[in-house]
C-alpha cells in the first residue's frame, strides 16, 4: 500500500520508513507539510501520516488540504502529535484526522497503528463496494419496474395506433401522399415498438454519455438479447 509520511524531524523520517519498509508499504516520505501536499497532489495516498509541527504547512492544514480534495473522502489520515491534552486531540479530529499517535512513538507503537488503519482501509473499501452494488442493484430494480410500466402505458396505444394505421390502408381510397404519411406513422410506430422490446430484454444495462456531462441510458440494438 501506498503510504505518504511527513515529519520535520530526521529520526522520525528515519524511524517511520523503516516500520513502513517492515510492513511491506511503498512510502512517500517528506520533510515538511508543502511537499506533502505537492505529493499527495500529484499522487493520492490512501494512507497519509503526519506530524502535527511542521514548518510552513503544519500537519492540520495538510490535513484539511487533504480532506478538501476530491481524492481525500477515501484517504485515511493520522496525525503525530507530541500534546496530548483534551483540546489538542480535539483539533485533530476536527482537522479530519481520523486516527492520532502521541509522541515519542516507539515502533511497536507505530507498527500497531499502522495495522489498524490498514484494516480500516480494507473494511473502507470493502464497504465502498457493498454500497456500490447495492445502489446498482437498486437501479437495476428500478429498469425493471419502468420497464414493465413502459410496455404497459406504451404497447398498448402504440397496437391501436398500429391497427388504425393498417385499417387506413385496407379501406383504400387514399392519395399517394396520405399513404406516404401513414407509412411515415407505421414506421415510427414500429421503431418504437423495437426500443420497447429492447428494454425489456436488457440483460447487462449500461449507461453512456447524451450530451456533456449527461448519461442516458443505452437502449441501442447492440444491447440485450437479439429481437
Amino acid at each position: 500500500m501506498r503510504v505518504l509520511f511527513a515529519d520535520d524531524d530526521i529520526i522520525a523520517r528515519t524511524l517511520m520508513a523503516a516500520v513502513l519498509a517492515d510492513l511491506g508499504h511503498d512510502a512517500t516520505i517528506a520533510d515538511n507539510g508543502q511537499a506533502a501536499w505537492d505529493a499527495f497532489q500529484e499522487c493520492p495516498a490512501p494512507l497519509v501520516v503526519l506530524d502535527i509541527n511542521m514548518p510552513g504547512l503544519d500537519g492540520l492544514e495538510v490535513c484539511r488540504r487533504i480532506r478538501a480534495h476530491e481524492a481525500g473522502r477515501e484517504t485515511f489520515v493520522v496525525v503525530v502529535t507530541a500534546r496530548d491534552g483534551r483540546d489538542d486531540l480535539v483539533d485533530v479530529l476536527e482537522a479530519g484526522a481520523d486516527d492520532y499517535v502521541t509522541k515519542p512513538a516507539s515502533p511497536e507503537n507505530l507498527r500497531a497503528r499502522l495495522e489498524i488503519a490498514e484494516r480500516r482501509i480494507a473494511l473502507d473499501v470493502q464497504r465502498r463496494a457493498a454500497e456500490a452494488e447495492s445502489a446498482r442493484s437498486r437501479w437495476l430494480a428500478g429498469i425493471g419496474e419502468t420497464t414493465i410500466a413502459l410496455e404497459h402505458e406504451i404497447n398498448n396505444p402504440l397496437s391501436a395506433l398500429l391497427g388504425h394505421a393498417e385499417l387506413l390502408v385496407m379501406e383504400g381510397g387514399l392519395s399517394a401522399e396520405q399513404l406516404e404519411q401513414v407509412g411515415i406513422i407505421q414506421e415510427q410506430a414500429a421503431r418504437i415498438a423495437r426500443v420497447v422490446r429492447r428494454l425489456a430484454r436488457l440483460k447487462n444495462p449500461q449507461s453512456v454519455e447524451y450530451l456533456a456531462g449527461s448519461l442516458m441510458l443505452d437502449l441501442s440494438s447492440r444491447t440485450g438479447r437479439p429481437e
